[in-house]
């Protein structure tokens, strides 16, 4: 009977995995089916602006008009209708010229690259991609970055103020000496610098513990600060050698990379003492957690600032894969600012002193 039951549930597990990835397929091929019917569109208005000489006062008349004959369909309206032409346009110069009627589709194709790419993102993302990134090699990096990541509309947003484009894989590394070449380009390109840490803040004076209760306190932003594939171990975590203990700041496996990584947080300049100290620490992961299978462990220290020259010689001799990269906390208002504005309990009894003379 029991044997039964496990046959049946492994059945039931089965079927689910499946329904999943079939609704995921489902899903993916609507989005691009969806966006695709807006770069037809987008062509056909700009092949009849062309030909017939109409001006921009032909979209509201559209958006009205499709609106009474689509009531059930959305995605219509004035501004995506525009937001379809500002589609077309963007890639359009990308694309090469079919022989198919101009009415239909405006007489291209859609470019290769926005088939395979930009169709798999959903078409709000792809609207913050063309409204904010008007270089076209950095918005495909975002885009890519997006589909692998996962990322939401907000977080995609947060990444291009913080030109994540440019702090991405320009950490200081060791990778080249230490590892195969086909998992230095990998880890390399996982790393930043600067990272930011502007999701709390810390006056001048903080220790390194206060950082790192921080930065676990906002996990989830922290994580997603560090990329995806970062999954936590532990905090302090400790390791036994030689009949003393010692602990690493922050402990992390990486899901792609298959190996631990041990960050150590450092309040002000990196000193040259700090790639021994962590090529320790990954000595002793590696001795002591590492699995058959798994990849050498990686070091990052992060610090405030460094001299690159001097992380550079530090590193050079270095038998452990290590990375060197600044981070930057949101700034915390002065003492004098702060102390002049208004308490949430302050807040509180004047709205309540509001509400009772209503």
């Amino acid at each position: 009977m029991s044997s039964d039951i496990t046959i049946y549930s492994h059945l039931l597990a089965d079927i689910k995995t499946r329904v999943r990835r079939a609704q995921h397929r489902a899903a993916l091929a609507s989005n691009a089916e969806m966006i695709l019917m807006y770069w037809d569109i987008g062509g056909m208005i700009v092949a009849r602006q062309k030909l017939e000489g109409w001006g921009a006062g032909v979209i509201p008349k559209l958006a009205a008009d499709l609106k009474n004959y689509l009531a059930e369909q959305k995605g219509f309206s004035e501004r995506n209708i525009k937001r379809m032409l500002r589609f077309f346009q963007e890639y359009s110069g990308l694309a090469a010229k079919v022989p198919q009627p101009v009415a239909q589709l405006g007489g291209l194709r859609m470019p290769a690259i926005v088939q395979g790419l930009i169709t798999q993102i959903p078409w709000g993302h792809n609207v913050i991609l063309f409204e904010k990134v008007k270089d076209l090699p950095v918005r495909f990096w975002y885009a890519r970055q997006t589909l692998e990541q996962g990322w939401s509309r907000e977080t995609l947003t947060a990444q291009i103020e913080k030109h994540s484009h440019e702090r991405q894989g320009s950490a200081i590394t060791n990778f080249a000496a230490t590892l195969p070449a086909v998992h230095a380009d990998l880890a390399g390109g996982l790393l930043k610098d600067p990272y930011f840490f502007d999701f709390f803040t810390l006056t001048e004076t903080f220790h390194e513990r206060e950082l790192e209760t921080g930065l676990i306190a906002h996990i989830q932003r922290f994580l997603l600060e560090l990329g995806r594939g970062f999954a936590f171990v532990g905090r302090q975590y400790p390791l036994e050698i030689g009949g003393r203990e010692f602990y690493i700041d922050l402990l992390f496996y990486h899901l792609r990379l298959r190996c631990f990584v041990v960050v150590d947080l450092k309040k002000g300049e990196f000193k040259p003492e700090h790639a021994g100290k962590m090529n320790f620490y990954c000595s002793a992961v590696d001795a002591q957690l590492r699995h058959a299978e798994d990849q050498p462990t990686l070091g990052l220290i992060l610090c405030q600032t460094k001299n690159r020259v001097l992380a550079e010689y530090s590193l050079r001799d270095i038998h452990k894969p290590i990375g060197i990269a600044d981070y930057e906390l949101a700034r915390a208002l002065p003492a004098e600012l702060a102390s002049g504005l208004p308490s949430i309990e302050t807040i509180e009894d004047e709205l309540s002193r509001g509400l009772d003379k209503d």
